[in-house]
């Protein structure tokens, strides 16, 4: 298809698509907004109002403590579900529980201390801030070296660079399996390969990939995982996230944060601290109940939509993308500034552009579309397969261009907003 090419093609591909249906399972109260933010914020789901009702009304208003009989195991069993289809783990090795953030202070500190007499941990150092700020913070406390690995702001890290890195010295890489900024997918089973080979842990951030593309955590021998699931797998703002540990290294590992929901006979409570064997020991604390019961009825639909054609309707959209940047955005300014083809990133397009903050801004408060800025200078498109039309694409590529065309941002202010 050329750039060219008149809407009839994205129309035809709307008529096409076997996910167009999931559209209307979500909240679309603006009908003229174009929301391109899913790998920021999914949208609502149509069923989550309800199910928060119940729980509310029913569970709280009526069941009141005694409702936690039902609620107690929902960490793991949503854990599950994530597990068997979005993750590629099995039953037991998948929990629901805190932040990203929290989840991958928990698994890092329990690999490293699992890995004495090793000095180093490496990172991406394009990785996402929080990622790299907690590795910073426990490399500090426990006298370790933090590697920040080089890494293309566009392209990723490129595996030659962490072969390089790897020795028998480094106990632990954290890496996201898709960039937050560029959408750079990288080959987990073949960074779990490299690492195996020097005695060395993996653990992955899969905040930019759950939902998005397949996972096959247990096909590439990944050990460690963390993840959000309010993005692709529209949890709601701040809904708990995920984390993943392989089943031999479960009784392990023991995580840093000693709390009650990890115990052994939670409600004996006992004088010390003796963690159950499985997943749960990484739990800490009482859950966000409210934000639990939103992940339910959000994965009723990714559930039924299957990875399989989410990713494959995403390439399409992606495609698109880049096909109509190339034709009308290039001549203004723009370039690429994710992985060609499609394949080789996740659902999210990144776009270099000088103004790329003023332009985000405009695009929001004057032409209706929505997506979003990341430093120094990029312009993230971020459809989501289960409620983002080819036609969106379209009609967002085409106000884009008619926006900077008209050099409308110049009016905007350059420095950046608490929330970009």
């Amino acid at each position: 298809m050329e750039g060219g090419s008149p809407r009839t093609v994205a129309e035809e591909l709307d008529a096409a698509d076997p996910l167009a249906a999931f559209r209307e399972r979500f909240v679309i109260d603006d009908p003229e907004l174009i929301y391109l933010d899913g790998n920021s914020l999914g949208r609502l789901p149509a069923a989550t109002p309800g199910r928060l009702r119940e729980v509310v009304e029913q569970g709280w208003g009526g069941g009141l403590v005694r409702s936690w009989q039902g609620w107690i195991d929902w960490g793991a069993r949503l854990g599950d579900r994530l597990a068997g289809h979005v993750l590629g783990a099995r039953p037991g090795e998948v929990v629901v529980s805190d932040s990203t953030s929290v989840n991958l202070y928990k698994l890092a500190g329990a690999a490293l201390d699992a890995a004495p007499g090793r000095g180093t941990v490496l990172v991406d150092a394009e990785d996402f801030p929080t990622d790299r700020y907690i590795l910073q913070g426990l490399a500090q406390q426990r006298g370790l070296r933090l590697r920040r690995l080089p890494s293309d702001l566009d392209g990723g890290l490129d595996l030659d660079v962490l072969r390089g890195a790897l020795d028998r010295d480094v106990a632990l890489v954290v890496l996201s399996l898709v960039s937050y900024r560029s959408g750079a997918l990288l080959d987990m089973a073949r960074v779990e390969e490299l690492a195996r080979g020097v005695g060395a842990r993996v653990l992955w951030d899969l905040s930019h990939a759950a939902g998005a593309v397949p996972v096959d955590l247990a096909g590439a021998g990944a050990e460690l995982a963390v993840g959000c699931t309010y993005k692709y797998l529209n949890g709601g703002p701040g809904s708990p996230a995920f984390l993943y540990v392989r089943r031999d290294l479960q009784a392990v590992l023991r995580q840093p944060v000693w709390g009650w929901f990890g115990q052994r006979e939670q409600f004996r409570m006992g004088p010390d601290y003796d963690p159950v064997p499985g997943i749960e020991r990484f739990l800490v604390s009482t859950p966000a109940l409210l934000s639990l019961a939103a992940i339910d009825p959000a994965l009723d639909l990714v559930e039924e939509a299957g990875l399989a054609r989410i990713r494959a309707k995403g390439l399409l959209l992606g495609r698109l993308a880049d096909e109509l940047a190339d034709a009308w955005l290039a001549p203004l300014g723009f370039r690429a500034a994710s992985p060609r083809p499609a394949e080789r990133r996740g659902s999210h397009v990144s776009l270099y552009h000088p103004d790329a903050w003023r332009i985000c801004q405009t695009l929001a408060a004057d032409a209706k579309v929505v997506c979003d800025y990341r430093v120094p200078d990029r312009l993230r498109i971020g459809p989501s397969p289960l409620y983002t039309r080819f036609t969106e694409v379209w009609d967002a590529l085409a106000r884009i261009r008619d926006t900077v065309a008209g050099r409308a941002y110049t009016s905007r202010p350059a420095g950046l907003a608490r929330v970009t």
